[in-house]
């Protein structure tokens, strides 16, 4: 079940330019469920994430406004948003990404290597994040 749902949430993207990155975080969820969210800019490289929200909607908001706080381009796009769980982003040399995640660290972060890959070698997670549940 986990390996259909990470599957089914794997997200891949292409993008260039460095990559800068705030965060968002949010007292946790009384209702036991945590989400996160990653998002990036095209345009300067630059990456918001969020954890511990009591919603994926207001996780990928702040995830978003974070990385538009910084770039300041409105091309934000969400990468990847999670549920009590970890995000990852990794990248190229050449700065193209690619986005997982999964119900760690590890994990996260392999599903995020693996996307990054289908553009380029020598792929590095530059983000990772965690729900606290």
């Amino acid at each position: 079940m986990i390996h259909s749902k990470l599957a089914q949430v794997l997200m891949v993207t292409a993008f260039s330019m460095p990559t800068v990155s705030l965060v968002a975080v949010q007292p946790a969820s009384a209702n036991g469920n945590n989400y996160g969210a990653i998002a990036y800019s095209t345009a300067t490289g630059s990456h918001g994430y969020s954890y511990d929200y009591s919603t994926a909607q207001a996780a990928q908001n702040a995830a978003l406004r974070y990385c538009e706080n910084y770039s300041g381009t409105g091309d934000c796009k969400s990468l990847v948003v999670f549920q009590n769980a970890c995000g990852a982003l990794a990248q190229t040399p050449d700065n193209s990404a690619g986005s997982g995640w999964g119900v760690d660290r590890p994990t996260a972060e392999s599903f995020a290597l693996q996307s990054c890959r289908q553009f380029g070698p020598n792929c590095k997670i530059t983000r990772w994040v965690c729900t606290s549940r």
